[in-house]
């Protein structure tokens, strides 16, 4: 673990520079190790030709240089392993650094999966996709991990359930060998690890054999290999261990199919249980001591043992169970009724632990998910945890920023949401800083109730439904224009009111697609409604005429405005919130300035 007081950046690097050694060193070893290995092969080639074909040498010298060139082999496989491991943990740090700079976009999983249309908010905030902010916060190798962050995002926790996801949160953020460990593991296993096959795999399982066929099992197999030796000793007994043989073969034959049917369905899902137990290992073996972080190392244990060393005690049955294969143990196998006792012992195996795979696999996905929320605190130190209230809806946000910006760039506002005033309708002109405000805020709102830190100095908010209509689109194959998609989204945004939680609406450029006296009606109607049923929010306009709403609701409304000025003929922004309506419009100097005659 790293010191917390040492700044993210210098950590980075100085791991990066160890972990950059390590390659280096392994790559001069590998090297070493296969010139070895060619020198070792043509040596034993040699031997060999002077054994075999000339009688120079006796030929059980050959078996030294082929000794030899076994545990190089051996050596040469592990140093490869070291090698891979290494060069992951090198990408790792270098992508850190790299979201560090804020060249994050396309370095991590997008999420484009997850990406609904219809969803309240996703597609608005950008949340799904390449330069996203899953895209920035997502650490997680497997499927399961990355949906339960998009679960997060697209959903918001209760405060009870986000002061716990903080807690457990703030405590990986500085364990970074914890989490170094789930990447470089977890790349191993995001190639094989399927877990819907797992899944289904074990909550399919058949019932348990009844214990009266184990015991028989081994009765036969102990009865059998004791006769066996007895014969061999020269005590009479080979026409009754016949006579076990014959009941053996009959009872194996009367369980043919569901050995076959055990043996056939197991061994796929073996190799991806042995990748879960090296997560569940990582999990198990963590000093994590917030409560989350317990409840979910409880979870994985079962009555006290936990879940990698019992996924291990199924991989010892499989790995026994290849022996059937070997011709010479074959015999052996066939009088013990090998493969029978160990695809009964499978089949208990399954039928008790096969429902809780499930378990399981959302532990390491929680894990996986919050080891992300931790990176991202790690590497901005200066983000906080939101705190929650109860009572009226309310966002009051310090130095509230964007976190897809870089910090050096990002300029930040405050916003208040409350009592006085529950909407701010916000005027200026485009590339004035307005529908990145509503992002910031949206995007806050969403990280907040997610359990993660977000871009201001103090955020303090009470539980939200967030509702969103920043990026409207038409749609030809289904007969829709921008104006109709964008009614059709407040409708949801006003229909998410009808639920129990307090909604912030997020409105950029209301009813803009159509003319200004409508516009003006059905905006005035849309922000009555949506006020009169407790939602607090912000909408943005070109139209100055909307700003008589925000004067005829207040205090409960207020107007606020973005400037910007034409320098030399190019338009520049401060991105600076300030009260009021905009007292002037460029439009027409910025028409001139690029060469229009108005």
């Amino acid at each position: 673990m790293s010191e917390p007081s040492r700044s993210p950046r210098v950590e980075i690097e100085r791991r990066l520079a160890a972990r950059r050694a390590v390659l280096a060193a392994a790559d001069v070893r590998a090297r070493s190790l296969s010139h070895a290995r060619l020198a070792v092969f043509a040596g034993a080639a040699l031997v060999a030709l002077l054994g075999f074909g000339g009688g120079w040498l006796d030929p059980r010298w050959t078996l030294l240089p082929a000794l030899g060139f076994v545990g190089l082999v051996i050596a040469h496989d592990r140093v490869l392993r070291r090698r891979d491991e290494a060069a992951r943990a090198v990408r790792c740090y270098e992508d850190a650094l790299a979201r560090l700079d804020g060249d994050f976009s396309g370095r991590g999983p997008t999420g484009e999966r997850f990406r609904d249309p219809e969803h309240a908010y996703a597609d608005d905030l950008d949340l799904f996709g390449t330069g996203s902010l899953f895209d920035l916060l997502c650490r997680a190798r497997t499927a399961a991990g990355e949906a339960m962050l998009a679960q997060w995002l697209l959903a918001p926790a209760a405060p009870e359930e986000v002061r716990e996801r903080q807690a457990a949160v703030a405590e990986l953020a500085v364990d970074l060998d914890l989490r170094e460990s789930l990447v470089l593991v977890g790349d191993a296993v995001a190639a094989g690890l399927h877990a819907d096959a797992l899944l289904r795999w074990g909550e399919s399982a058949p019932p348990a054999p009844a214990p009266a066929l184990r015991v028989a099992a081994a009765a036969l197999a102990a009865l059998s290999a004791a006769l066996l030796l007895a014969t061999f000793l020269g005590v009479p007994a080979l026409i009754p261990w016949l006579g076990v043989l014959l009941v053996s073969g009959i009872f194996a034959a009367g369980l043919r199919s569901r050995v076959r049917r055990s043996v056939r369905e197991t061994e796929a899902p073996a190799r991806d249980l042995a990748l879960l137990a090296r997560l569940l290992g990582l999990l198990e073996g963590a000093t994590l001591t917030s409560p989350r972080a317990a409840a979910l190392r409880a979870a994985i244990a079962l009555e006290g043992v936990p879940a990698s060393r019992r996924i291990q005690r199924l991989g010892r049955l499989v790995e026994l169970l290849d022996a059937r294969r070997n011709q010479l143990f074959a015999p052996i196998g066939a009088t013990l009724l090998f493969t029978t006792q160990i695809a009964l012992a499978i089949d208990v195996w399954r039928a008790r632990f096969g429902p809780r795979l499930r378990i399981w696999l959302a532990a390491v996905a929680e894990i996986e998910a919050l080891a992300s929320l931790g990176t991202h605190a790690y590497e901005h130190p200066d983000d906080v945890f939101p705190r929650f209230e109860t009572g009226a809806p309310a966002f009051r946000a310090e130095a509230l920023g964007h976190p897809l910006l870089r910090e050096d760039r990002c300029v930040r506002n405050d916003v208040s949401l409350g009592d006085a005033p529950r909407i701010l309708l916000i005027s200026g002109s485009n590339m004035s800083g307005k529908s990145t405000l509503l992002r910031s805020v949206g995007v806050a709102a969403v990280l907040a109730q997610a359990g993660a830190p977000v871009r201001a100095r103090t955020l303090v908010l009470s539980p939200l439904s967030v509702g969103a209509s920043l990026r409207i689109f038409d749609s030809l194959q289904a007969g829709h224009s921008h104006f109709y998609a964008e009614i059709r989204r407040l409708r949801a945004v006003v229909g998410l009111t009808e639920d129990t939680l307090p909604v912030l609406f997020l409105l950029d450029e209301i009813l803009h697609g159509t003319n200004s006296h409508d516009r003006r009606i059905g905006a005035e109607a849309v922000i009555r409604t949506l006020e009169r049923r407790g939602a607090i929010g912000l909408v943005t306009t070109h139209d100055l005429a909307l700003a008589r709403i925000a004067e005829e609701l207040a205090p409960r409304a207020a107007n606020v405005h973005f400037e910007d000025q034409i320098v030399d003929g190019r338009m520049s922004f401060d991105y600076r919130m300030r009260p009021g309506v905009v007292t002037r419009s460029n439009a027409l100097e910025l028409m001139r300035a690029v060469g229009l005659e108005v």
